[in-house]
């Protein structure tokens, strides 16, 4: 039985939760053909597919896993939010036929760094039943320059509900600038933009 796979994906990690637009009943949906912005996660989910399966050849994790991933981005100012990020990458990996489902990752220990040379991801799964996981935190004999964290900018921010497309307004898809009639659309980007019923179906 495999008990070990190692996967490196080059480029910026994103997360999937940048991603999602909602409906006009509040449901989070995901595209994947818009011709927009949008389908850059689901592009970023078939990458990490397809360079699981290339880098693991005939590999087939069958067993409770043990993951450490480590995560470079290319700026320390501007990134996603790394407890988001695993999420996307599993996704992918379980796509790839890798591993049988995401359920089997049993412990995860995540390490942010970055590399503005060479963004990327470097995942390693080890099978729970041939490894076991021993870490330690010491005290530190020298401390290092702590670094202050402030608020996320949205955090005094309120939920904003989709806005309803009525027949008095204006608005028209994003997509193919059609204009919009009452119950034809679902609103996107906290209801800043609308994408119509047929381009949304086209979306999937």
């Amino acid at each position: 039985m495999n008990s070990y796979a190692k996967i490196v994906v080059k480029g910026s990690p994103i997360s999937k939760s940048n991603f999602k637009l909602v409906n006009s009943n509040g449901r989070s949906i995901l595209p994947v053909s818009s011709g927009k912005y949008h389908d850059r996660y689901a592009i970023y989910e078939e990458t990490i597919a397809f360079e699981a399966r290339a880098q693991n050849p005939n590999i087939v994790l069958e067993d409770g896993l043990i993951a450490v991933l480590n995560v470079y981005y290319k700026s320390e100012l501007r990134h996603p939010d790394t407890n988001n990020i695993p999420k996307s990458i599993f996704d992918g990996i379980e796509k790839s036929g890798l591993i049988i489902n995401d359920s089997q990752i049993k412990t995860l220990v995540i390490n942010e760094f970055y590399d503005k040379e060479n963004p990327r991801f470097e995942l390693e799964l080890f099978s729970e039943s041939q490894y076991s996981l021993d870490f330690s935190i010491v005290k530190r004999d020298t401390p290092i320059t702590s670094k202050k964290y402030s608020p996320p900018p949205n955090r005094k921010s309120t939920v904003i509900k989709p806005k309803e497309i009525t027949a008095s307004n204006k608005d028209i898809c994003s997509l193919c600038n059609k204009p919009l009639k009452k119950g034809e659309g679902v609103s996107i980007n906290r209801g800043t933009e609308f994408i119509c019923t047929n381009c949304l179906k086209k979306s999937f």
